[in-house]
């Protein structure tokens, strides 16, 4: 699987991806991750990328000219590549979607700044993604968000193809609660079901456990 994001700011996004799990996986050449600086596309002296608003406003938009040329030199180079644009207005990012996304061989994320961006970018990407109802700087932290969550589902990444089954999100609910050392803490005790050795029992207060959980935390799941 590789990942490419286009982003004025390529560290953040190496600075993000380069440790622990993901780091592994592209160490083992799972996974791949390529950066392309937005600004090496950008007109005259100064690389410009973005420009004031028609209409006014505050903030600066960048320019559809220049995603258009990163776009096409990213699919250019990695045939049948997934465009997704990272945007408040897009369809909000849940397990479901990494799913879908892991099957891809090849997607590439383009990271919004300043104010925003040209409105015509939306008729050059394949799907628009937003991580949740707020705000960020930019699109960086989200494609960071969605390259480790769909990277933990590829065989391989996190080293047990089991690792992932039991997390929350998988059967539509959140995950049972983890116990380890010390039994006892201020109070706090195990439950001794985990301490019984019986995989029958601790499986079905799992179960059960998982779905009390969710049924406090998140109904909206269920």
């Amino acid at each position: 699987m590789k990942f490419n994001v286009i982003t004025l700011f390529p560290e953040t996004i190496h600075s993000l991806t380069d440790y622990s799990i993901l780091g592994r996986g592209i160490k083992s050449k799972i996974i791949e991750i390529e950066t392309y600086n937005l600004r090496d596309f950008g007109l005259g002296k100064y690389k410009q990328v973005d420009d004031t608003p028609y209409g006014g406003g505050a903030g600066m938009l960048l320019k559809v000219d220049i995603l258009d040329k990163a776009i096409e030199k990213v699919r250019a180079q990695n045939k049948g590549t997934f465009v997704i644009l990272l945007t408040p207005k897009g369809q909000k990012y849940g397990q479901s979607q990494a799913k879908k996304l892991s099957r891809k061989d090849n997607i590439t994320f383009v990271c919004g700044h300043y104010e925003g961006f040209d409105e015509r970018i939306r008729e050059l990407v394949d799907a628009e993604i937003s991580i949740g109802d707020y705000v960020l700087s930019g699109g960086e932290i989200a494609a960071a968000a969605i390259i480790d969550s769909v990277s933990r589902l590829i065989p391989g990444v996190l080293g047990k193809e089991e690792s992932h089954k039991d997390e929350s999100f998988e059967d539509g609910m959140l995950e049972y609660p983890h116990y380890t050392n010390p039994r006892e803490y201020k109070g706090m005790s195990v439950p001794e079901v985990l301490l019984s050795g019986n995989h029958g029992e601790i499986e079905k207060w799992r179960k059960e456990q998982a779905q009390k959980v969710t049924k406090d935390k998140r109904p909206d799941l269920k």
